[in-house]
């Protein structure tokens, strides 16, 4: 167990290495006088994502492909029925914003896409399903059609928004910003290295240590960001906040994870990729098809509770 309590204790300098990094990065931007606009597309984007980026490159990089796939996709599904359910019981998420609209769709799209490219077996005999590295540049290309839009989006609408920022000096801020890439790099490598221990030594396959530890782990900062949002009743962030993260993971992350290695799945994993287009379509349900564009606090509890059955069905069957 003391593999596991050593990889968990890598969340703690990997989030902070993310903190560090926004920080510290946003503090110079705000004095190259760049636009919030393009510190929340770039900066603060890339910065919540950037636990889940480590620990997958390195993971792809080490040949842990389970862990790659598992992280994501899990990510996803938390992010979605852990995050959002309760995030929606603490107060009712009312979507306002017309993007979100566009982008609730895609988040479907892309688990769609998902399920197409694991369907190898199926659509041309293959012997093995995986994410090959062709898979992966397609992925990377939906990415930067989804940053495209995004741009064209928030500069359409004229939103240059708020960024919250410490103002910092020169030396303090890159002293944070190389601080927190070593901590992403060392927190990612603890969690990476202890993580394959603890599985091998239990005979866990990486897939179920990727859906559990990691992907809960490098869910922290979404959580935070959300049930901020949720107390303070902005329903608009915290939905973006999600379906944005699920975005990048699908279609940056493990996007990159299969160009550096091309990650094989396990049968299990098909359970998974439903799961995760099933969230996605609950969510499209629950906003598009009722009156009020909103998720209430049945619903979240619904989320939340397929969450748990979710949880249960893998730990029980591996």
């Amino acid at each position: 167990m003391i593999n596991l309590l050593y990889s968990v204790a890598g969340f703690v300098p990997l989030i902070l290495g993310a903190t560090w990094l926004v920080d510290g990065a946003t503090a110079v931007a705000k004095r190259k006088n760049i636009s919030n606009l393009v510190i929340g597309l770039t900066i603060v984007a890339f910065g919540t994502s950037s636990p889940e980026l480590i620990v997958n490159v390195l993971a792809a990089g080490s040949g842990n492909s389970g862990f790659s796939f598992g992280n994501v996709i899990g990510s996803n599904i938390i992010n979605i029925l852990v995050i959002l359910g309760l995030s929606a019981l603490i107060y009712p998420m009312a979507v306002k914003s017309p993007t979100i609209w566009i982008e609730i769709p895609l988040c479907l799209l892309a688990a769609l896409i998902l399920v197409v490219m694991a369907a190898d077996p199926l659509l041309d005999s293959s012997a093995e399903a995986m994410i090959s590295r062709s898979d992966g540049l397609i992925l990377i290309a939906f990415f930067a059609v989804f940053m495209y839009y995004s741009w064209f989006a928030m500069k359409r609408a004229d939103d240059n928004g708020e960024i919250n920022y410490k103002p910092l000096g020169t030396g303090k801020s890159w002293t944070l910003i190389i601080a927190g890439m070593i901590l992403l790099a060392g927190g990612g490598q603890l969690i990476v290295y202890f993580a394959e221990k603890f599985a091998m030594s239990y005979g866990i396959s990486d897939r179920i240590i990727g859906l559990t530890i990691l992907s809960i782990g490098t869910s922290l900062p979404e959580l935070s960001t959300s049930f901020v949002a949720a107390f303070k009743k902005n329903a608009d962030i915290s939905i973006g906040n999600i379906i944005g993260s699920n975005l990048f993971n699908t279609f940056l992350i493990l996007g990159a994870s299969a160009t550096i290695q091309p990650i094989p799945l396990e049968p299990g994993a098909y359970v998974d990729l439903w799961i995760n287009v099933l969230a996605t379509l609950l969510v499209f349900i629950f906003v598009f098809t009722r009156r009020g564009r909103m998720i209430d606090r049945m619903e979240g509890g619904i989320m939340a509770m397929i969450y748990a059955a979710y949880l249960w069905f893998i730990l029980t069957n591996g």
